[in-house]
């Protein structure tokens, strides 16, 4: 694997793993890590999206662009790795 790239998880579709761009990857995890609360009730997929695009980086998201294809990506690795948790109808996410 090369080094600008990392491999992530999906719960949604254990034992499988796919590369990504390591830069945006993490750039995305610590907005992520930033913005959702460590306690229900969390925030949901849009909420979670419009709550991290002031702390992406411009160079990596101009104008938050793919900010949500990526937030689903990290928090489906996030997820499968034990770090957030999901609950309730509509969906929504927390830190552990």
């Amino acid at each position: 694997m090369r080094d600008d790239t990392i491999l992530v998880e999906n719960v949604n579709h254990p034992g499988r793993t796919s590369p990504v761009n390591r830069a945006k990857y993490e750039a995305m995890r610590a907005a992520l890590m930033a913005v959702l609360p460590a306690t229900e009730p969390g925030l949901s997929q849009a909420e979670m999206t419009a709550a991290v695009k002031p702390h992406l980086p411009d160079d990596l998201f101009p104008g938050g662009q793919t900010a949500g294809w990526w937030v689903k990506a990290v928090q489906l690795d996030l997820e499968a790795k034990g770090v957030l948790a999901r609950h309730g109808k509509p969906l929504r996410w927390h830190r552990l």
